[in-house]
């Protein structure tokens, strides 16, 4: 038995501290430079960009997970450290080494993240400084949250407290992410904690489950970027029973609902958006083909600005699905438009086109249901309409 808390962030669970900074990365006066530290260390997880094109930190962080283990996190927004040869690595380092001065353990226990415009060097000096005043907090989860943005409006943070044999845990969560938006990941920086006992190859086993069904399901404009990260920590000082494959069951639940619960809320955060998308694809040959299928719809351009205008053309669904390369017989094709029956068995239903539009452009979330009866696959995938404040934001380097 699980329960999600939306005051709940990082540092809900019990043993995690973290502060935040204005450290002057970004022109503009908003915290730049956090950390995130267990007291005591942590069995750690996590999955990266599939971009070949890797930022220093994601390199440094996944060198530094070699032994599945870390005690603290440090990051950075308004500059990506990318794409800056072996400086940026240089610097992604001395970013860790820093970090592991201020608190008494070793840099390989230091994961490093950063976020922002690529191409452009980390302004050491103020990281420097920065990271010596950083004020380390129980209740400091939502200054980290806000830390990490960039073109994000608000910050999104979660956490899940469990019962489990007995006992009580927590899992904690906090994520970044508004634009270059796309499976697989993101310009997306996420980081989870949780105080539960958890061995540590069910820990990577679980992070990448959960992933697969919320964040690699989760599109705003098609673009993925170099410094996609989601970092899973776990200290154990709920002094649970291990949490492994053969129990593991509601942990497993509880991690997939705040990552949907973050994947959600980056999306609906997403660059211009003004509505959530949310689209299941029912009755596909497989559960591989029903992702596919869903997070093509959910990611064409043409839907997206459909949806921003209240037009409800469901031929643009059809379309999508159509040339997701998924096995579909058109004849039995249904589609629903929040709730609405619009297409049944590939042939066009009767209803209300002034009422839809109306209801479109009144909600903050719209839903699209597509059956395609060939079998059992189903899956869900997240978008957001497509704004011309989208344009405006990205014609810019705004971090």
């Amino acid at each position: 038995m699980f329960q999600l808390i939306p005051s709940g962030t990082i540092t809900s669970a019990k043993g995690f501290v973290a502060g935040a900074i204005h450290a002057g990365i970004k022109a503009r006066d908003d915290l730049d430079l956090a950390i995130l530290h267990s007291q005591s260390p942590c069995g750690a997880a996590a999955v990266f960009t599939t971009n070949k094109i890797k930022a220093a930190p994601v390199i440094l962080s996944q060198k530094h997970l070699s032994t599945a283990q870390a005690q603290a996190i440090v990051v950075n927004s308004g500059c990506a450290n990318a794409c800056m040869g072996q400086q940026g690595i240089a610097n992604a380092l001395q970013m860790a080494n820093l970090t592991a001065q201020k608190l008494g353990i070793q840099p390989g226990d230091v994961l490093v993240a950063s976020t922002g415009v690529i191409g452009t060097p980390l302004p050491m000096d103020c990281i420097r400084s920065g990271i010596e005043k950083i004020k380390l907090r129980q209740h400091g989860g939502h200054a980290f949250a806000r830390a990490i943005m960039t073109t994000d409006t608000r910050p999104k943070e979660i956490a899940a407290q469990v019962s489990f044999e007995g006992k009580q845990f927590t899992i904690g969560g906090a994520l970044k992410g508004a634009g270059m938006i796309h499976p697989d990941l993101a310009t997306m920086l996420c980081f989870i904690t949780t105080d539960a006992t958890v061995d540590t190859g069910f820990l990577q086993a679980s992070l990448h489950r959960a992933a697969d069904i919320s964040f690699n399901m989760a599109t705003i404009d098609g673009d993925t970027s170099t410094n996609d990260s989601v970092f899973l920590l776990a200290n154990g000082m709920a002094g649970n029973k291990i949490v492994n494959s053969d129990n593991g069951e509601t942990f497993q639940e509880a991690l997939n609902e705040v990552c949907v619960y973050l994947a959600r809320a980056m999306v609906h955060d997403g660059e211009g958006a003004t509505r959530l998308i949310e689209v299941t694809v029912e009755g596909a040959t497989t559960q591989a083909e029903a992702r596919r299928a869903a997070r093509t719809v959910a990611g064409a351009t043409l839907v997206k600005t459909a949806i921003h205008g209240g037009n409800p053309n469901w031929g643009r669904i059809a379309a999508a699905l159509g040339r997701s390369g998924v096995e579909m017989a058109p004849d039995k094709l249904d589609i629903y438009l929040n709730n609405t029956h619009v297409m049944k068995q590939g042939c066009p239903m009767t209803f209300n086109q002034e009422e839809m539009r109306v209801t479109l452009l009144a909600r903050d979330t719209t839903l699209i249901r597509t059956c395609l009866n060939l079998g059992d696959g189903k899956a869900t995938a997240w978008g957001c309409d497509l704004s011309e404040e989208y344009v405006t934001i990205n014609s810019e380097d705004i971090t």
